[in-house]
């Protein structure tokens, strides 16, 4: 196969940072995990999780035989497809935690805003490849934000105001690559602040409004909304330096860590690991950034710089909003953390945008060999 006969032209880089990262979340989950299942399934999360790792790695192995060029063809109709999936949650989707963002395929329930992410990246690139040094008015960037703005409102409608942030911050990204106009791009951030009250009257639900005023100060709801980012801090915090070591941690094999493998995993690898783990977990995101970003440099057509851009855009913003989040200054939204929180959707779209960025790094080695 055509991997196989250019190995020497992958980036290992890219492929160690994002391996490091994997395996410490499969000892992280273990460990969170461990104590609150049943002794015959007590690594049942561990287990799927790995299991689904292996599928995502052949998945990249054969998404590498072809060229990332052509899914430039498919923008159209990824975006129908984006659609079409997104309302189906409204009608069949399953409902947890207040939301309705699952919809249910056998035993797997797979969550749609998830691949929705990806899905986004590529539609915007093929359509904004043509639009790259041309944003320079109001009316070069309606058309683009009403493209973006139909997902997001689907999403938002969920309601998932985390993934909707993630649709916004890719859609900066990548029109801040195509050379949009800084004033112009200024104007919208005041534009966003000067709509802040209407969106707290008429848009936030009163549990997003709660984790906002907990944000703000986590004792107005100690024992509800603000227990979260109260007991993900004492967590962190606990486990200064060295941290308490791996399946030791009290909050997290305790009970007092809430969501300590999916949103909140970053806390138990402070409170497990310390400081000299969770600087080793985000140096490994630092590498997988930087490759990210030269990718997109090294790309040699815009659509492929696009692509890479508005990757690296989504990976930022879940780190930064994840960790922030946890460490208590940023509000809870639900967003996970690539690569490490359990879940099968977000690690499939985190893997899939990896394969982009591996074959974008591909395809500009043969061109330079």
């Amino acid at each position: 196969m055509f991997v196989n006969k250019k190995l020497r032209k992958i980036d290992v880089v890219l492929i160690a940072a994002v391996a490091a990262i994997i395996i410490m979340s499969l000892i992280t989950i273990s460990s969170a995990t461990h104590v609150n299942t049943p002794s015959d399934d007590r690594y049942w999360f561990l287990q799927r999780q790995g299991i689904f790792t292996l599928i995502n790695v052949g998945i990249i192995v054969f998404f590498m035989n072809f060229d990332y060029k052509m899914l430039q063809a498919y923008g159209k109709k990824i975006y129908i497809f984006n659609l079409i999936m997104l309302l189906a949650v409204m009608f069949v989707g399953q409902s947890a935690l207040g939301a309705q963002r699952w919809i249910q395929l056998g035993p797997i329930s797979i969550q749609p805003s998830e691949f929705s992410k990806i899905m986004m990246i590529i539609c915007m690139a093929s359509v904004f490849q043509d639009k790259i040094g041309k944003l320079n008015t109001l009316s070069d960037l309606l058309p683009l934000l009403g493209y973006v703005g139909v997902p997001f409102l689907l999403v938002l409608k969920q309601p998932d105001l985390g993934t909707s942030l993630v649709f916004m911050a890719i859609f900066i990204g990548m029109i801040f690559a195509c050379g949009v106009n800084l004033k112009l791009l200024f104007g919208m951030f005041a534009a966003a602040l000067a709509c802040a009250p209407l969106l707290w009257m008429f848009v936030l639900k009163e549990y997003q409004k709660m984790r906002i005023m907990v944000f703000v100060d986590p004792n107005v709801d100690p024992l509800g909304s603000g227990y979260h980012i109260i007991q993900s801090k004492i967590a962190i915090g606990s486990g200064m330096i060295f941290g308490k070591g791996l399946f030791g941690g009290t909050q997290s094999q305790l009970n007092f860590l809430p969501e300590n493998h999916t949103d909140f995993i970053f806390a138990v690898v402070g409170e497990e690991l310390g400081f000299i783990g969770t600087t080793f977990l985000l140096l490994m995101y630092l590498v997988l950034l930087w490759r990210g970003i030269k990718i997109a440099q090294m790309a040699q057509d815009s659509f492929g710089m696009l692509l890479g851009v508005g990757i690296t855009s989504m990976l930022v913003f879940h780190v930064l909003v994840n960790v922030g989040m946890t460490a208590g200054i940023m509000p809870v939204t639900g967003i996970p953390l690539p690569f490490m929180s359990y879940g099968v959707s977000a690690l499939t779209t985190n893997m899939l945008a990896v394969a982009i960025l591996l074959n974008i790094y591909l395809r500009n080695q043969k061109l330079q060999f």
